[in-house]
């Protein structure tokens, strides 16, 4: 008898069909809390609308409020390979053709008809600024046309396979964008020391002998001021960064060999504590030949 007092004490209190009570609440007290708390919710919720909303009108959609950045741009090269490690053998084909796919792809939207098409034929050596004016904001801006055609021999115009298949290959090297950054000459040589071959942890030699001559394009590898500054991927939709183009022409075969290139111009300093790689590109080179 106990046993069944003890259960259907149970059955009552998730429902008393004396009381008309759910769970020892009566529906209309059960609906006030609901209220209370769907109201509460609902203020929460407006509060977080709002605090979002207000934080959102102090952002400029074309330009970042803060940049915890370098002061000086960094580089990549193309191709890239695995682990900035380029390596193939000349007379095997199917070792170097992802290379050249590689820029192909890469170089495509330089193709000087792209070019001709979406940007503008700027004034070399001086800055191209594009400022606002007032409250009257000056978007889209216009970008400088950086065409195919000026890597020349790295083209893929007139050698298709950028000298991968003579031993003779072509690295393009960019410098990563930064917005509003500006050089303090008139032209920047980025390929200055790419001549290093790397010995040990952090011990470097010259070594030109195993490099080689090097052939840069444009001529002396300079970047125009005309590329800069650039305002942003929403304020320059067709932005072309400069690029610099390094032709080996005659590496030592077989071996392996470390270059670094890095950046050549007043007012930018070469690695810092933050960023021991700031301002250069440190790559590998393994050219094979059978012969």
């Amino acid at each position: 008898m106990a046993k069944d007092d003890k259960e259907n004490g149970w059955k009552e209190f998730f429902w008393n069909p004396r009381t008309r009570e759910f769970c020892g609440r009566t529906a209309s007290s059960w609906g006030l809390i609901l209220l209370f708390y769907l109201a509460f919710y609902i203020f929460l919720a407006g509060l977080f609308t709002l605090t979002m909303y207000a934080m959102l009108q102090t952002l400029d959609d074309h330009k970042p409020t803060y940049q915890d950045r370098l002061s000086t741009p960094g580089m990549m090269i193309r191709p890239r390979g695995e682990q900035l490690e380029i390596d193939y053998t000349v007379e095997y084909t199917e070792t170097w053709e992802r290379y050249v796919q590689a820029l192909n792809n890469f170089l495509s939207p330089y193709n000087d008809s792209v070019q001709a098409q979406k940007n503008y034929e700027c004034k070399p050596d001086q800055y191209f600024i594009q400022e606002d004016s007032g409250s009257l904001k000056n978007f889209p801006k216009r970008s400088c046309q950086f065409n195919r055609s000026i890597l020349e021999d790295c083209s893929g115009i007139t050698d298709r396979y950028y000298g991968y298949n003579e031993g003779k290959p072509c690295v393009i090297i960019k410098l990563n964008r930064m917005i509003c950054f500006v050089f303090s000459v008139s032209s920047v040589l980025p390929i200055h020391s790419c001549q290093k071959y790397k010995l040990g942890k952090d011990e470097w030699t010259d070594d030109s002998d195993k490099i080689g001559e090097l052939k840069y394009f444009p001529p002396n590898g300079t970047l125009n001021l005309m590329y800069y500054p650039y305002y942003g991927k929403k304020s320059q939709v067709n932005y072309s960064q400069p690029l610099v183009a390094i032709k080996f022409l005659n590496i030592t075969m077989n071996e392996d060999v470390n270059v670094e290139c890095r950046i050549n111009a007043d007012g930018i300093a070469v690695g810092s504590e933050r960023d021991k790689f700031a301002g250069r590109i440190s790559f590998k080179l393994r050219i094979n030949s059978r012969y």
